[in-house]
């Protein structure tokens, strides 16, 4: 393994500028990270030392420190920096393994892998990361929403088994339900509705 020229960096939140990627093969670059259990966000970025050649690309996985892989997405010359939540991948997750930097793994060390690939290759394996990220979006909100119409419905009586209290309102079970449905169709059409 070899120390190659600073063309990766990678700032890791609380900590200072790194480059010293090593190549492990003609096209996989590492840069191990001590101290993994802190991490909260990496910045992976082009130095602009030197370009991808022409028609290439590099997909950036996370090797978590119990070995388990996990590919964030990728950097290009039109996409030269980019910056990835890792604090939620807990060493526990079962995890793809398909990429592997050749080093062993350390305890509570982390590293960052580059895979320099074909910009096709590179641009499919990043939709499957954004549709992964998509479906998870909408899985979350539709059990949210279950559970809470579930929550909510454990409440229920009839009208006849209502005791008239003054300071209590009252939301007719078919508004929440309709609210429900409501909700779930806008998630399906755009999971990120909710932002705006």
């Amino acid at each position: 393994m070899q120390n190659i020229p600073a063309m990766f960096g990678i700032i890791v939140s609380g900590r200072p500028v790194q480059t010293d990627f090593v190549l492990t093969t003609p096209t996989q670059f590492v840069k191990t990270i001590p101290d993994a259990d802190s991490i909260s966000h990496i910045v992976v970025f082009l130095t602009g030392v030197q370009p991808f050649p022409d028609g290439m690309a590099g997909l950036v996985y996370f090797c978590c420190p119990d070995g388990n892989v996990k590919l964030l997405g990728h950097l290009s010359n039109e996409k030269p920096s980019v910056v990835f939540k890792v604090s939620n991948f807990k060493r526990h997750e079962q995890m793809s393994n398909e990429f592997t930097f050749g080093q062993q793994q350390v305890p509570n060390v982390a590293q960052i892998g580059i895979s320099m690939e074909p910009i096709l290759n590179v641009q499919q394996q990043s939709a499957l990361v954004v549709n992964e990220t998509v479906e998870s979006m909408n899985l979350f909100g539709q059990k949210m929403l279950e559970n809470f119409l579930n929550f909510i419905s454990s409440y229920t009586v009839t009208q006849a088994q209502m005791t008239p209290n003054a300071t209590e309102t009252y939301v007719p079970l078919s508004t929440l339900q309709t609210w429900y449905t409501n909700f779930q169709r806008r998630l399906q059409q755009n999971p990120y509705f909710w932002r705006y």
